[in-house]
């Protein structure tokens, strides 16, 4: 009787894809395939994550390649290469050259996994994520961005931080673009249960939300030489697991919008059901006019960014 095991790709080896790797094989969720550009480089990731298996009593297979040809098969692929943020640096300076690396490498995972379910980290994650399913023609179901999962991570642990509670108690949703123009919403916040406007006063709530927005330019100021990459790898692996586990977990990923929040043509972060076949659904939530507002500016940031790389 032959044994089947789920096979999930990263392309881009750097911390956040190598931490990525470590992740799944360690909850055990499928065998990996780490691929860069660079040689030996993802061979020795590899190889020093499986001689860590007999300890951390896992048995899945990570294959460290130069080669597409290696990631056939794949049920997912996570697309976590490009160049990073450096001080200074807004997310729409990366974009040109990014957006470049990504859609080549989308359409080379996909020649060889035809099936598979697509997930982009690289920024500007929206813009990237809208670009390369332009260039795949890939249905919305199977091609999102990672961002809002890790936005809502940020602020969920800055209100457990600011209440002094567990984290595990928190649910955050943050909505809109993974940048300055995000939009958390504060009133979909609870600590078990109950809403965050009902633990702190409006000032508080907002430094919490400003601090959130500007969460991943904290973390490059503070490292100077380098970004975010374990709580960016465990929000991606998160999203992996539900789907491979076909969990239906509502989550707030960047997907491809056909009219929902009053939006076409689009990749913007909201609420989705995502299951085995990807997103099975996107949840509209009922938003306030001002809500509903900024989330369109920041869908319109999305937009200018891609008729500026586009133009």
């Amino acid at each position: 009787m032959l044994c089947y095991s789920p096979r999930v790709t990263i392309v881009g080896a750097g911390r956040v894809g190598s931490t990525l790797a470590q992740r799944i094989a360690e909850k055990n969720l499928a065998d990996v395939v780490l691929l860069d550009i660079i040689p030996g480089m993802p061979q020795g990731l590899a190889l020093d994550l499986m001689e860590a298996r007999g300890i951390e009593t896992h048995n899945r297979k990570i294959i460290g390649t130069n080669d597409y040809a290696d990631t056939f098969g794949s049920e997912i692929v996570v697309i976590a290469a490009g160049i990073k943020r450096k001080p200074g640096m807004s997310r729409d300076d990366l974009l040109k050259t990014n957006a470049l690396i990504v859609v080549e490498a989308t359409l080379s995972a996909i020649a060889r996994s035809p099936d598979a379910i697509f997930i982009i980290i690289t920024n500007p994650v929206e813009v990237i994520t809208y670009l390369a399913r332009q260039a795949t023609s890939l249905p919305r179901d199977r091609i999102m961005g990672m961002a809002g999962v890790l936005d809502s991570a940020r602020f969920q642990t800055f209100i457990a931080l600011e209440l002094g509670v567990s984290p595990v108690d928190v649910n955050a949703m943050v909505l809109g673009s993974h940048g300055d123009l995000m939009l958390p919403l504060p009133r979909y916040c609870t600590v078990n249960g109950i809403p965050i406007t009902e633990l702190m006063d409006a000032a508080t709530i907002e430094r919490l939300v400003e601090r959130t927005r500007h969460g991943g330019a904290e973390i490059v100021e503070l490292m100077q030489t380098g970004s975010a990459f374990f709580a960016p790898a465990s929000a991606t692996c998160l999203m992996v697991e539900a789907i491979l586990r076909n969990q239906s977990r509502l989550l707030p990923i960047a997907a491809y919008l056909q009219g929902e929040y009053g939006l076409d043509n689009i990749c913007l972060g909201v609420p989705c059901r995502l299951g085995c076949g990807g997103i099975d659904t996107v949840l509209e939530l009922n938003l306030t006019d001002g809500e509903m507002a900024a989330l369109h500016t920041s869908a319109e940031s999305v937009r200018e960014s891609i008729e500026r790389y586009l133009g």
